[in-house]
């Protein structure tokens, strides 16, 4: 039996409740006042875990940082299966887009610290992309890698304007269009791409 999980520190307490608050009603919209009022502390007691409300923005950005976790599948189906979790999150009650692109929007490129995070998680999925295409033997696995995270981050945005889940299948067929462009077996038909020719731009 397994023994029962222990349980959460006030410091745990804090960021889970400026998680849920930060993402589903804004960064500018909750103050440090609101999150301490939902979990029943003073401000205080807040500042003595957070001495700031940006340390927590970066603390709640940073614990949204979730590495993707290794597969044994192989690596074209890992690519297409990202596009089966998006739409699987896409139908989801409490899916308000990406919390990286939704800081940035919010406090603006200024803030260095969430610009910076953002653009670590954004090139941390490029780069997860890259590998698989590089394991697959794309000859520009780094263009083609771009090209995919610009379907996801349009899929997302599309998504949120319209709310409607198909959107990341809509990116899914296009991504295999890129695929077999590169001469990747994606099912159907497989195009062999010139010798030294670039992914499409």
């Amino acid at each position: 039996m397994a023994p029962p999980p222990a349980p959460q520190t006030m410091k745990e307490r804090i960021l889970e409740t400026a998680d849920k608050l930060f993402y589903l009603q804004g960064i500018r919209a909750i103050g440090v006042d609101t999150i301490a009022a939902e979990i029943g502390i003073s401000k205080r007691t807040l500042y003595n875990h957070f001495p700031s409300k940006d340390a927590l923005i970066a603390a709640y950005l940073e614990r949204r940082f979730v590495h993707a976790r290794p597969s044994d599948k192989p690596p074209a189906e890992q690519i297409l299966a990202t596009f089966d979790s998006l739409e699987r999150r896409f139908a989801a009650k409490d899916f308000r887009g990406c919390p990286f692109v939704n800081a940035v929007a919010e406090l603006g490129p200024s803030d260095r610290a969430v610009k910076k995070i953002a653009i670590a998680f954004k090139e941390s999925r490029r780069v997860w992309f890259r590998d698989r295409l590089t394991e697959l033997g794309v000859a520009d696995a780094d263009a083609l890698a771009t090209q995919l995270v610009l379907l996801v981050d349009g899929s997302i945005a599309q998504e949120l304007v319209r709310d409607d889940p198909a959107m990341a299948r809509a990116a899914k067929e296009a991504a295999k269009v890129l695929l077999r462009h590169a001469g990747v077996d994606v099912g159907g038909e497989t195009v062999t791409p010139v010798k030294g020719k670039r992914s499409p731009q």
